[in-house]
């Protein structure tokens, strides 16, 4: 898997670099940097990128949610895919610009991090095949957790326990692979080479990040992910669920397969094109959370990175209609309520709404 991007490190010093002199330009650089990642204020942001005030309160609103209902060990007491969740939800506070170290969630970074390390299993899998039915969501948000937090984390032996970590795990997704490429909600061995569109892509983008992060990822593993994906594909462009229930393209499983893509560094493939027609086409109008296709928080959650990366004419008309359509739906406690679980909901959400922040490598343009 050939990296498309500069490191972590080069892009993470070329943005703090950026920032700071834009901010000592204009009497601002007194904002604090926190573990390389500037901790702007939102009035800055407002009027820095057209970010509506109102986004940012319910950021802040929402970050604070998250926050107040982690548990002491370090996870969201969720019982639809505990991992998964967590992670998701760590990844939120990431996006905020905090860090295990520093920051205003801090220490719920920290303890987020414990957690997910803490269910690392000998064989490589994160997460509990005895209480969770689709382990490989929560494998794959977990190594894209960790692989954003490895960058970020200065204690030595921390380092050492997340890179092992981060190693047994690239390794358990490769043999949890089909002979298809894809993944299924457990491992080809456990569920008889069954796999499907959503969990493959949760493990695309875990093992680009354990990539960008300096953990060695073998490269048939992601091309053979690809062709997967690309053997999915309908007339239409449009992705089915899986390779063994090829039918009507799903729009959700397509958005997230052009993220993956994009993240596997992906671009010229003429199939991509076609993908990507597809997607505007169903999605980006911006449908109501209640219509049809079903599973909007996911299915925007992929769909905003595929137009983040298109460039600012697309991204910017798009992006003040999915916050303000996000935003409106708050509740008052900061959380969102939707399938699954509120935390989950909110997670998505707050991943959305800080998408263009670009503090986390993995959805940088």
């Amino acid at each position: 898997m050939t990296p498309s991007q500069p490191s972590i490190q080069s892009r993470r010093h070329f943005l703090r670099s950026t920032l700071a002199t834009g901010l000592a330009a204009t009497g601002l650089a007194s904002q604090a940097v926190v573990g390389g990642r500037l901790m702007a204020n939102s009035a800055l942001l407002a009027n820095g990128s057209g970010r509506n005030p109102k986004w940012e309160s319910a950021t802040r609103r929402g970050l604070d949610y998250l926050a107040r209902t982690q548990s002491s060990r370090g996870q969201w007491n969720t019982p639809p895919y505990p991992v998964a969740v967590s992670a998701l939800a760590g990844l939120a506070l990431l996006c905020s610009g905090s860090t295990v170290t520093q920051g205003p969630y801090a220490k719920q970074l920290s303890r987020t991090t414990d957690y997910l390390l803490g269910q690392s299993r000998k064989n490589g899998l994160i997460g509990d095949p005895d209480n969770d039915q689709r382990y490989t969501y929560g494998h794959g948000f977990s190594m894209l957790f960790l692989s954003q937090v490895l960058g970020e984390e200065g204690l030595q032996d921390r380092r050492d326990d997340l890179v092992d970590v981060l190693n047994r795990a690239v390794s358990f997704c490769g043999r949890a692979q089909t002979p298809a490429g894809g993944w299924g909600y457990i491992s080809a061995k456990d569920g008889q080479d069954y796999d499907e569109g959503s969990t493959t892509i949760t493990q695309v983008q875990g093992l680009r990040g354990c990539r960008n992060a300096g953990i060695a990822v073998p490269g048939e593993i992601i091309e053979s992910a690809k062709r997967y994906i690309y053997k999915c594909q309908n007339s239409d462009g449009g992705i089915s669920y899986s390779s063994q229930q090829m039918g009507s393209s799903r729009p959700a499983i397509t958005a997230a397969s052009l993220a993956a893509l994009y993240n596997a560094g992906d671009y010229e493939s003429k199939k991509v094109p076609e993908m990507l027609s597809y997607s505007r086409k169903e999605l980006y109008d911006i449908k109501r959370v209640d219509d049809a296709f079903g599973h909007w928080h996911y299915t925007y959650l992929y769909y905003s990175q595929v137009v983040y990366r298109q460039g600012d004419e697309e991204w910017l008309p798009f992006r003040d209609r999915l916050y303000t359509q996000i935003e409106g739906m708050q509740t008052a406690d900061g959380s969102w309520d939707g399938q699954i679980h509120d935390i989950y909901i909110s997670a998505c959400n707050l991943i959305m709404l800080q998408l263009d922040l670009g503090y986390l490598p993995i959805f940088q343009r």
